[in-house]
């Protein structure tokens, strides 16, 4: 099990992610590439949120292929290209992500391949067999 570290001698997260996460010796680690907005018919949603919903049903697919959920996540990366997007961004990973969340970076970027992606997220997955 994933140790999450946020030490009391330091503020505090100012969201639900943690400082750090510990991972233990003998564990798989999954890097997952950068997810875009992408559905199986190439569809892409319009709104940040959507777009984070459909990012996160992907990266589910993606950790399904090695027998791993969310629930093993223990970094996020997210890039998005507004202000605007940190907020719908936030309502999305905080309704899959129980307290303590993953360590976590969130940044605004200027833009990615196509125009129409506004949001972008990575992942870090760590499980003990």
């Amino acid at each position: 099990m994933p140790k999450f570290i946020n030490p009391d001698n330091i503020p505090s997260p100012f969201a639900n992610y943690s400082h750090a996460v510990e991972i233990p010796t003998k564990s798989r680690i999954l890097f997952c590439s950068g997810q875009l907005s992408v559905s199986l018919n190439e569809s892409i949603p319009e709104d940040a949120e959507s777009q984070t919903v459909l990012i996160f049903e992907n990266i589910k697919a993606v950790l399904k292929e090695t027998n791993m959920t969310l629930a093993n996540v223990v970094r996020i990366n997210t890039f998005v290209t507004s202000r605007e997007h940190l907020k719908p961004f936030m309502k999305v990973r905080d309704g899959l992500f129980k307290s303590p969340g993953p360590a976590s970076t969130l940044i605004i970027v200027s833009g990615f391949s196509r125009e129409e992606f506004l949001v972008e997220i990575e992942v870090v997955a760590a499980a003990t067999d």
